[in-house]
């Protein structure tokens, strides 16, 4: 019964830590937004709400896929490459080739996918370690966008185009008075597959080969096998991130993406997924895609040139390492128990 009463205490103790941790930068994303209302210029306005979120589109998909390597110990450098590349090759089809605006949204999320796991084999299967891997990804997916568009402007359609070619963007731009609907969009696909990394064995596994992954493998799992999906997810939502990205402008200049990586992997960060693998959440990284897309903003509404929302995301993102790192000695501090007289 004590051992009982033990387990349960510890896995009450744990949720509290995840709980008071999203407070705490849920928080934080509150006191931004009204130190901008205070001292940014026409900050607190309808407009600039919806700008904040039409930001958050393809950084949060960007963000949501590579949560799931995150938790796994790895990372993924080639998202914001990926993202270009996806849609400068399908760019290729729609504009040279003559597809269908549907069947060019699809390639975007097939060539995501297809780096994706491309980078899974050669994580799992060839054990390079993830920075090497996505960061030469990232090299291989720049050079090919590039030869797919031969080093020219891809043009999508314009949001009101004549033929009706741009339908999608009526989903993801809208403007003020109108709702944001982009968000309705990301906020369901959040909540998919924030039930998948919750409720399903993908999930499972991963935050397993996260905490532990020789203790994994001994268990009898397939941990090069069930590895690849977080980098085949992270390669899906750069997909998806390229058909959001594309909805917001019209032409993608060839290596487009480059840097979105470090805004993605911040907003996970910030949001309480580990990089040392184990932990992380997806509704964490909703609330750290919308605190980098606050700063960005608010920052701008104060006159700020842009490189000091590099500045101040920097600090964030050190101030969300740091106190992961302390919460993770705090959960690993041995208890000395006494022996009995």
């Amino acid at each position: 019964m004590e051992t009982l009463d033990k387990g349960f205490k510890e896995k009450v103790q744990k949720m509290v830590n995840r709980n008071s941790q999203k407070l705490i930068i849920l928080l934080v994303l509150i006191g931004i937004y009204v130190f901008f209302s205070i001292f940014g210029n026409n900050f607190a306005t309808s407009n600039t709400l919806i700008s904040i979120f039409n930001r958050s589109y393809y950084v949060g998909f960007l963000a949501i896929g590579v949560t799931f390597v995150i938790i796994t110990g790895g990372i993924d450098l080639s998202i914001g490459a990926v993202m270009g590349s996806s849609a400068l090759v399908a760019g290729f089809f729609f504009e040279k080739m003559g597809a269908p605006i549907w069947l060019a949204l699809i390639i975007m999320i097939i060539v995501g996918t297809l780096y994706g796991a491309f980078n899974g084999v050669l994580v799992s299967y060839f054990n390079l370690p993830p920075f090497i891997a996505t960061l030469g990804t990232m090299l291989i997916s720049v050079a090919l966008g590039s030869i797919a568009c031969n080093v020219n402007t891809i043009s999508y359609p314009t949001r009101f185009d004549a033929a009706g070619r741009g339908w999608y963007k009526q989903i993801f731009l809208s403007t003020s008075p109108q709702f944001p609907t982009g968000v309705i969009v990301l906020v369901v696909i959040g909540l998919i597959m924030g039930i998948i990394l919750q409720k399903t064995k993908v999930g499972r596994y991963t935050y397993a080969i996260g905490s532990n992954e020789e203790a994994t493998r001994l268990s009898g799992i397939n941990v090069a096998k069930w590895k690849m999906f977080p980098y085949m997810i992270s390669g899906m939502f750069a997909g998806l991130a390229a058909i959001a990205f594309t909805a917001s402008y019209t032409s993608i200049l060839p290596g487009t993406g480059k840097g979105f990586e470090l805004d993605a992997i911040a907003a996970a960060v910030i949001g309480g997924t580990s990089l040392s693998g184990g932990a992380g959440s997806i509704s964490g990284t909703f609330i750290g895609v919308f605190i980098m897309s606050v700063l960005a903003t608010g920052l701008s509404s104060m006159g700020l040139p842009p490189h000091y929302q590099d500045l101040f995301t920097g600090i964030v993102v050190i101030g969300a390492v740091m106190f992961d790192m302390y919460r993770q000695k705090q959960n690993m501090k041995v208890k000395v128990v006494k022996p009995a007289k």
